[in-house]
This record gives structure tokens, sequence and C-alpha cells, in this order.
């Protein structure tokens, strides 16, 4: 079982990369669209801010963090309604983010052991919050770099990001209105190091291998499955490969194939 400590020092280290590739950007290039529709790159980082906020708010008072939600004039919209209450000019926005989630750290790191947190339509453990946090802020990150057009290079922090879209199998079928699966799927991912990440049963009829990194970037529905270098054994493992979702609520909408070789485009 990973350490919440070490974890907060990952979800630091993920953050802080991505703080050192947008901190010298000109107020153009925070202009840049991203992947997502509709959203520049302040909208990413002003997105992270909130969640964390949100997150923050959950961990230290979940009366409050219940009201946030009640009081919200419309449920369908409080992620759009998070990043325009976040948004603002780089230097503000930076600082905003930063001290956030440096509280957040803090306030998971004091979460009574076996004490769960209220987050939305389910409830957390501190190690469980910090992951999502790693997730997001990892799939966030390649939205902007995308923008920016570079390659950010992968690290041994993606285990966090695997370790959730594997634990996640049965919420992307459910999720997209199919059946979760009676069979395991076993998985093995090719480390950054060179090692080999694997969970699931050795001997499952269902398999699923290929590069850590895409793997990460098909359970974020950053990139299709046609573009990974993912390779599934059985029907379960396929069809996994279509739905996909290591986060929360409904169905993403995902991307469409771009080049359909297993190079990232």
């Amino acid at each position: 079982m990973v350490d919440l400590s070490d974890l907060l020092t990952d979800l630091a280290d993920e953050s802080a990369d991505l703080d050192a590739l947008v901190t010298p950007l000109s107020v153009a290039d925070w202009a840049r669209p991203t992947p997502a529709a509709g959203w520049t790159v302040a909208h990413q980082i002003a997105h992270l801010a909130w969640t964390d906020h949100m997150a923050l708010l959950a961990a230290t008072d979940a009366e409050a963090f219940y009201a946030t939600v009640i009081a919200a004039p419309d449920v369908t919209r409080l992620v759009d309604a998070g990043v325009d209450e976040f948004l603002a000019p780089p230097v503000d926005l930076l600082a905003r983010w930063r001290a956030g989630r440096a509280a957040l750290a803090d306030a998971l790191a004091a979460v009574p052991a076996g004490e769960k947190v209220p987050w939305y339509g389910t409830r957390m453990s501190a190690t469980s919050m910090a992951t999502a946090r790693m997730m997001e802020t990892w799939a966030h990150g390649e939205d902007v770099a995308d923008a920016l057009g570079v390659v950010r290079p992968a690290t041994g922090r993606l285990r966090h990001v695997a370790h959730l879209g594997v634990r996640t199998l049965g919420h992307g079928f459910t999720a997209h209105g199919r059946p979760a699966p009676a069979s395991p799927v076993r998985v093995e991912l090719a480390a950054p190091d060179g090692d080999t990440w694997a969970w699931g049963p050795a001997d499952a009829a269902d398999r699923l291998s290929g590069p850590a990194r895409d793997f990460c970037l098909l359970v974020t529905q950053r990139r299709h499955r046609a573009d990974l270098a993912l390779r599934p054994t059985g029907p379960v493992a396929d069809e996994w490969l279509d739905v996909a979702q290591a986060f929360a609520g409904p169905p993403g909408d995902g991307r469409t194939p771009a080049g359909g070789n297993g190079v990232r485009p």
C-alpha cells in the first residue's frame, strides 16, 4: 500500500513540474487553446486551483463542502462555474494555485487514518483523494503540454495514475451504461525506468500490456486507443479500451484518432 506522505511528495513534484512549465509563459501563451473545447492554458490551471480548493474544503469542513453543492444553481455546470470563478491574471492565478495545493497537502496529511472525506457522489480516504489529485494534475498538465507543443518526459509518478486506472475498470463500463465485467484483467505495463508494473491475476484470460504512459493517456481520455501502443487480449480487455475512465462522473467525450500508429501526436 502506498504511503500517504510519499504520495503527497509525488503530487507536489508533479505540480511543481507543471508550475515550471507555465510560469515563464507570456500572456499570449496563457491564452492558447488546449484540447479541451473552450479551455485555454489559463482555464486548465484555474480548474486545478478550483478542484484543489474544493478538496481542501472537503477535508477540513464537510458541512461547508456539502453546502456549496446544495447551493449550486446548476450542478451540471459546477466544473465550468468553478473555472470561471478562479480565472485571473497569470500572476494571481499562479499564486492562488500554489497556496491552495500546499494547503490541501497539509490538510490531507492531517486526516485521521481510516477517516473518509466527502466528494461528489462518494467519500474518499486521504490517500484516494491525493491519488485523484495526482491523476488530474498529470492529465491537465498533458492538455497544457499539448497546447504548447511540448512532450513531457514520463516519470515513476505515473504509477499512481496507472493504479487508479486499473482500480476504475468497472467504473468505466458502468459510466458508459455497460455492466461491469465479472472476469479480471491482467495488466502489465512497461514503466519509464524499464521495470514492469503489474496488476491482476497472472493467469487471467483477459490481458492488457503496453507502455505505462500510453495506459495513463487512455484512462484519462487524453488519447484515442488507436493512437496508443496498448495490446489487449480477450473481449473484456478489448472493450475496456473503449470505455476506460479514471475520473468520476459521466462518460467523457474522449478524443478522436489522430494517427493510429501508437505515436503521440
